[in-house]
């Protein structure tokens, strides 16, 4: 379908695109709010700073698509092809994409507040700066994804797969990761006061200066995870496992340290532990 067909329709009232091919075509700033494109050929289209509030784009080929800048809050994107598209600094919350494929995508600087990403395919994706608060990201494929300095406040992330993903200097406060498997995972930087990672995989994780005051990592697998300068002030580490750990001038004051052995650690720099009633300190043997 020609451009000024779809508008002229558009302009009739007309909202039912489903199937339409717009492949490659050129819909920058274009206004199609409540429109159903279900199954719509728009691989390599360009839509950036387009309208499309509320519309269906479910099942539609959108991959290498441009939506900069695009404002799609409460749209409908359910099991997209999204692959290697452009949607820099995107306005979508509340947006429905579960099973939407999205590998490799560029989504830096969206606001995803309160979207439904269930299921979906972000393996490489770029969301730095992306926001995510209060996203249900269950079951989402994460790997190898940059989430640098994303908020994740409130998020949900049950089943997601996060190893070797980058979040770094990320907002994770409070974030229930118990049981996920983050090996690998560059959390340096991260704000992860309150949050929950009891049982969890974090071998080989990078931790430098992470801020988790108050988080729970009972039992969780640190073995040689990189926790230089990180603050665990008040945190509760209770049989984790600190194996080749380095805890290089990090704060552990008041840290629950119960069932642990601190002689499997690594530490280049004095630590130091303050109880109620003592103060310690440990160095490298």
């Amino acid at each position: 379908m020609k451009i000024k067909e779809l508008i002229r329709l558009y302009d009739a009232g007309e909202r039912d695109f489903p199937g339409v091919d717009l492949s490659g075509a050129d819909l920058r700033g274009i206004t199609l709010i409540g429109v159903n494109l279900t199954g719509a050929n728009l691989t390599g289209a360009d839509l950036s700073r387009a309208f499309l509030l509320k519309s269906d784009f479910s099942g539609a080929k959108m991959n290498w698509a441009t939506l900069n800048f695009v404002k799609m809050s409460e749209a409908k994107l359910v099991e997209t092809d999204l692959t290697k598209a452009n949607i820099i600094g995107a306005f979508m919350v509340k947006s429905k994409l579960p099973g939407a494929k999205m590998s490799g995508v560029n989504i830096s600087g969206t606001n995803l507040r309160r979207a439904n990403l269930w299921g979906a395919n972000l393996c490489g994706a770029d969301l730095t700066r992306a926001n995510l608060r209060d996203t249900n990201l269950n079951g989402v494929n994460f790997k190898w994804a940059n989430l640098s300095e994303a908020r994740l406040i409130g998020a949900m992330l049950y089943g997601a797969a996060l190893n070797f993903t980058n979040f770094s200097k990320a907002w994770l406060k409070g974030v229930d990761l118990s049981g996920a498997d983050l090996e690998g995972v560059n959390l340096s930087g991260a704000r992860l006061a309150g949050a929950n990672l009891e049982w969890a995989n974090l071998s080989a994780a990078n931790l430098t200066e992470a801020q988790l005051e108050q988080v729970n990592l009972k039992g969780a697998d640190l073995t040689a995870a990189t926790l230089t300068k990180a603050s665990l002030e008040g945190a509760n580490l209770t049989w984790a496992v600190v194996r080749k750990t380095n805890l290089s001038g990090a704060n552990l004051k008041e840290t629950k340290l119960y069932g642990i052995d601190l002689n499997d650690a690594e530490f280049n720099t004095p630590i130091m532990l303050q109880s109620a009633n003592e103060l310690l300190h440990y160095t490298a043997v």
